[in-house]
């Protein structure tokens, strides 16, 4: 089935050239035959069917919503009543959901259809879906390489044309990396456009759900869908939700981090691109210039030491008492608690949890994690004074494209690195986007990342789609 994007799959339900049923099977069809990629850890095959036999009914009524028919694959971290979910971790392996997260739950009243959970890094802790717990994911074009991380399986999944869209969550650039590694769109909203309610928390104040779509129309829907005020999560904001698929062509002033692109570490191809983009950029009327950012080198130090410490605190509640796994080993209090969280936690996972307790520990409170808060907020500052001048930032998304399997897991700090280019979105707050624009000469996708101020989403889907030339 050839999908080009949900407003024209929409006109064939209503025609009745297509159904929702049909269009199950065919994916369902497709993730069989794609099985060897890993990307879904669970296939929800007859609610699925069951799903979209409901709303053939309803559109055959007229009573269906605005997300009537899409097929939706939910990263594995992201609850839904009465689904398993597991963040990808042996610790919460065989866990049942009692509620639905709150995207889930505005899928479901637009007429969504959810056909199963995607493969992720444990706990959203990765940049390449190798630390899954259920094995590793691969990327489409070529299974050898990596599909990025944390949201792999969700990059995979529409990618592969295994679903119509996916959710993902983004932390450092968990939805942006992969989508850059899968080519396709991957959309960071701005911190609290949506509610986290009912999303396993990594590091409560960087994380945010987004989509990963085959093109900008779709992404903008499922914003609308899924942005909003919730009295379950605190940090939400009551702002107006705006129309994001009615975009208008507009000039604006682009900011282009010199620091980014001049990095000993981009890749000459997608650097070479990217001089061609900012040469289209200005071709249609943009105005396109280089600004300083020397913040650069501290992005990656100042998120992993911040976002370390919240993992420690927010994975505290796996203690092999509560819920999920517990020790077969374990004879008293003490021993629950170690063993369950030794066996129950992959590598990386422990890693991050004994770094972050480490950096919020008496004597090094002061020195890092302190120091880490004051960092963030001059490079917040810095960010908002590119941001009283223009009106996005662009840099890459990736330095490069996807890595081979094992590439760069034996290195921590050469995987982190990873982020370099992602970090200063969630950082700071603001919206961002990666979005497909080429590939290198062995046919492998990199993407071109846009970044603007907080709630400015419009704008930045806007100039998303006059990017990738998408006529709606």
């Amino acid at each position: 089935m050839e999908y080009k994007n949900y407003q024209n799959y929409r006109a064939q339900l209503d025609n009745g050239s297509v159904t929702c049923l049909d269009t199950v099977n065919a994916y369902l069809n497709n993730i069989e035959k794609n099985a060897h990629l890993n990307a879904f850890l669970e296939v929800f095959s007859q609610d699925a069917v069951d799903q979209a036999k409901v709303v053939d009914q309803k559109i055959a009524e007229g009573t269906s919503g605005k997300l009537a028919g899409m097929v939706i694959g939910l990263k594995d971290n992201i609850c839904y009543n009465g689904h398993k979910v597991s963040a990808a971790s042996k610790i919460l392996e065989g866990f049942e959901s009692i509620y639905s997260a709150t995207v889930v739950e505005k899928l479901l009243k637009e007429d969504a259809i959810i056909i199963g959970r995607l493969n992720c890094d444990e706990f959203a802790m990765g940049s390449s879906n190798e630390n899954s717990a259920f094995g590793e994911v691969s990327n489409p074009y070529d299974t050898n390489r990596v599909p990025g991380g944390s949201s792999g399986g969700s990059a995979v999944a529409v990618a592969a044309n295994l679903c119509m869209a996916s959710l993902g969550s983004d932390t450092g650039g968990s939805i942006r990396q992969p989508a850059s590694y899968c080519g396709v769109v991957g959309l960071k909203p701005t911190y609290g456009r949506v509610s986290r309610h009912g999303l396993i928390a990594y590091a409560s104040s960087f994380d945010q759900i987004g989509p990963f779509t085959s093109n900008v129309y779709d992404a903008g829907l499922l914003l609308e869908v899924i942005a909003g005020e919730d009295e379950f999560d605190g940090t939400v904001s009551t702002k107006a939700i705006d129309n994001y698929t009615k975009l208008t062509n507009k000039k604006y002033k682009i900011a282009v981090l010199t620091d980014a692109v001049e990095h000993e570490a981009l890749s000459p191809e997608i650097k070479s691109k990217f001089a061609e983009v900012i040469d289209d950029l200005k071709a249609n009327g943009h105005e396109v210039a280089g600004v300083e950012f020397p913040y650069l080198d501290y992005l990656v130090p100042t998120y992993y030491v911040l976002t370390t410490a919240e993992a420690s605190s927010n994975l505290s509640r796996f203690d092999g008492v509560h819920y999920g796994y517990r020790s077969p080993n374990a004879t008293d209090l003490e021993s629950t608690y170690r063993l369950s969280r030794t066996e129950g936690f992959g590598a990386e996972v422990k890693r991050r949890i004994m770094l972050g307790t480490f950096v919020l520990s008496a004597g090094y409170y002061d020195a890092y994690y302190n120091k880490g808060l004051k960092v963030r907020g001059l490079i917040a500052q810095k960010t908002q004074e590119i941001f009283k001048d223009y009106d996005f930032i662009l840099l890459p998304t990736t330095a490069d494209v996807a890595f081979e399997k094992g590439g760069k897991s034996d290195d921590p700090i050469k995987m982190y690195l990873e982020d370099m280019y992602t970090v200063q979105a969630n950082i700071t707050g603001v919206p961002a986007i990666s979005l497909p624009i080429g590939k290198s000469k062995e046919g492998l996708p990199f993407g071109l990342q846009l970044m603007s101020n907080h709630f400015t989403e419009t704008d930045l889907l806007g100039l998303s789609k006059e990017l990738m030339k998408e006529i709606y």
